[in-house]
């Protein structure tokens, strides 16, 4: 598996970024996490509002700082 964080390094970003590792940190499993900033790239995964949390290239969540339990679902699923 393997996560990506989408955005240009505003703050949501990184609290997105920080609350992903807990969450990764709180299941003690093993995951890639990628921080994607480059606005090209972010464009090509046709989202429009940062920060963007994406599972196995999939845009899973747009425009919000999920915390970290919203974030151990989405994994777990």
């Amino acid at each position: 598996m393997k996560i990506e964080i989408l955005g240009v390094g505003c703050p949501k970003c990184k609290q997105l970024t920080a609350n992903a590792e807990a969450a990764i940190k709180e299941l003690n499993i093993a995951i890639e996490i990628c921080k994607i900033t480059d606005i090209d790239k972010i464009i090509e995964y046709g989202v429009i509002m940062t920060p963007v949390l994406a599972i196995d290239g999939k845009v899973v969540s747009s425009g919000k700082v999920l915390n970290i339990d919203e974030i151990k679902k989405l994994i777990a699923k």
